[in-house]
């Protein structure tokens, strides 16, 4: 019993340096954001960007920011499945739900064609497209879990969550504006604001400042984008590994569905069954969030900021382009469907 007990308190006590640190580096973030307003996500990033000589080989805290980096952000993505049901879906109505699922897969079908033009990396394209398409920051971090692993695997994990972060902002303050001059009513305005910003945190503050009946449109139409965010995990694994481009470990494939889908899947069939009480998802939807900000700030401690500036103006119009198409569609799709 004693010799199976060593290996896991080790990896504790190896770990724990850089989690503590990637910890502090969250609630920092969090602490400014609530003073000042600005993107707790945004400036959880920045900070660690700041601190990445604590990722360097030989320091105490770069193995435990690597495990943080990695395994606190599939625990968080997990845990959103405890804020998904099925009744959202029957709320909404079949006519807003193909709009939002058809915004999704054109979105990242959008984002793989423009990275081939521009001359970028197909995972560079998905992970954009991904990122834009579902819920910014979360689905970047998601998708990256799933994608084959090359020397660039972070810096472009970094560059999105930070432009998706600034467009999510940016959003929040002028979409509101956008649906007023569209003549959008309440609820469609709803739909125009969580079918098209990025970020949840984000979805909220712009629906709300419109109005309740618009906030709370605003807040299901970007939930059923997150719900979204399972298939899509799933759809990319399959192609990977059909196309046998899937990383393996000492020549094993991985699973086909990682673990943090399933335990997503798990917790909203649980939700949609009942069995998870109000105050229990409630719970899970904090705890996701901080697993989450403590994630990204080790995955920019992780990150050198040199190497993150190399990604160039090509890839910052990609992703400008890849959120603009989401926003035509969904209100040319509006208009249509009157």
């Amino acid at each position: 019993m004693t010799t199976t007990l060593i290996p896991s308190r080790s990896l504790i006590s190896e770990a724990f340096p850089g989690f503590a640190v990637s910890a502090l580096v969250a609630a920092t973030a969090q602490f400014l954001s609530d003073h000042y307003g600005a993107p707790a996500m945004l400036l959880a990033l920045l900070l660690g960007l700041a601190l990445n000589f604590l990722a360097e080989d030989g320091t105490r805290t770069a193995p435990g920011v690597a495990l943080t980096a990695r395994s606190v952000l599939r625990l968080g993505v997990a845990l959103l499945g405890a804020r998904i049901s099925v009744d959202m879906l029957a709320a909404l109505g079949p006519r807003a739900i193909g709009l939002v699922a058809a915004g999704v897969v054109l979105t990242i079908l959008c984002g793989l064609a423009l990275a081939r033009l521009g001359g970028r990396d197909w995972r560079f394209g998905l992970l954009t497209g991904g990122s834009v398409a579902i819920c910014g920051a979360s689905a970047a971090m998601a998708i990256a879990a799933v994608l084959p692993r090359h020397e660039k695997s972070e810096r472009d994990l970094v560059f999105t969550v930070l432009s998706v972060t600034v467009l999510s902002t940016l959003a929040m303050v002028l979409y509101p504006m956008l649906a007023a001059l569209f003549g959008f009513t309440a609820r469609d305005s709803g739909v125009f604001l969580g079918g098209t910003i990025h970020d949840v945190a984000q979805v909220v503050g712009a629906g709300f400042s419109v109005g309740p009946e618009t906030g709370e449109t605003a807040t299901l139409v970007k939930l059923i984008r997150v719900s979204m965010l399972a298939p899509v995990v799933l759809a990319i694994s399959l192609i990977i590994r059909a196309r046998g481009l899937a990383d393996s470990d000492g020549g094993t494939a991985p699973p086909l569905l990682p673990g943090f889908v399933l335990g997503f899947l798990a917790l909203a069939a649980l939700n949609s069954a009942g069995a998870i009480p109000q105050a229990l998802s409630d719970l899970a939807g904090q705890l996701s969030r901080w697993a989450l900000l403590i994630a990204i700030a080790a995955v920019g401690i992780k990150t050198s900021l040199k190497r993150m500036l190399e990604v160039g103006t090509g890839a910052i119009a990609l992703i400008v382009a890849e959120t603009v198409f989401l926003g035509v569609f969904v209100v040319a799709g509006l208009h249509l469907l009157g």
